[in-house]
């Protein structure tokens, strides 16, 4: 095992998912039902899957797409939805900031 990609991984996935829709998900659901235990289990079980899909899939797509093209594509998909969230979310923030 390599274990230097297992720690940059480990590292990465850490760091990005800090504070992101799952660990809020996740947050809210236990605020909500007070049961942290099965909560827990079930998304680290859904992170789990989904983690193993993204690898499965990504080496799939690895024999027929260059690892660049993959950055590139990774990036513009980034940009889009940080793009659309800020077009959906910006005029319900100005909408509540005039209300305060």
């Amino acid at each position: 095992m390599d274990l230097k990609l297992f720690f940059m991984a480990f590292w990465l996935l850490f760091l990005a998912e800090l504070g992101d829709k799952t660990q809020l998900t996740v947050f809210t659901l236990v605020t909500q039902y007070n049961k942290p235990i099965p909560i827990f289990l079930g998304a680290s079980l859904a992170l789990v899957v989904v983690t193993f899909l993204g690898a499965v899939f990504g080496h799939a797509v690895t024999r027929y797409v260059p690892a660049v093209y993959m950055k590139v594509i990774a990036g513009v998909l980034f940009v889009g939805i940080g793009a659309f969230l800020l077009v959906e979310g910006l005029p319900q923030l100005l909408q509540q900031l005039g209300r305060g």
